[in-house]
């Protein structure tokens, strides 16, 4: 077998797989994105509980859900779906920074075995500071056949390309 890439001089060359570079004049607010689907299993809900020390009954215990709970089997944890609700929907843009996240609301439950898919919309973008306008999207996680079950909108700065276009729109402090 040839080794393709024998150099490891000329592997920074290579673009990354799945590495964004937009700036923000290349947000397009009203732009929309569907995610792929992903079933929540068993296992991964229990894993995820105990790295989080999450064991509320309704997410850990089958025999309580099935004689005390109002849904009579086990939820998802709420975290689990916000994690991979817009882990379906993360980009590796080296340009932006998450600022934080707004108005997030868990409007379902979510049952081990549902699957999950997410749709993002761009909602909004300002000059912020010197250096990195503002942008929001929103994150709406569905199960499937399409029942809304998370909202969420996400805040992040990002880098201009060309930060003297914006100077005079820049947030005084």
């Amino acid at each position: 077998m040839t080794n393709p890439n024998p150099d490891p001089s000329k592997h920074k060359e290579v673009p990354i797989w799945n590495q964004e570079t937009w700036l923000y004049e290349d947000f397009v607010v009203g732009e929309r994105a569907r995610s792929i689907s992903r079933t929540l299993s068993e296992g991964e809900c229990q894993l995820f509980n105990a790295l989080v020390l999450d064991m509320h009954p309704y997410v850990s215990d089958e025999i309580f859900t099935r004689e005390e709970g109002m849904f009579e089997k086990r939820l998802v944890a709420g975290a689990m779906v916000f994690s991979v609700g817009l882990g379906l929907m993360a980009h590796n843009n080296v340009n932006t920074f998450s600022y934080g996240y707004d108005k997030l609301r868990f409007i379902k439950p979510v049952f081990i075995g549902d699957t999950i898919y997410t749709m993002r919309t761009h909602l909004e973008k300002r000059p912020r500071y010197k250096e990195m306008g503002l942008v929001k999207v929103s994150y709406e996680v569905f199960k499937h056949p399409g029942e809304l079950v998370l909202y969420c909108e996400h805040l992040q700065t990002v880098k201009y390309r060309n930060p003297e276009t914006w100077q005079d729109q820049v947030e005084k402090k």
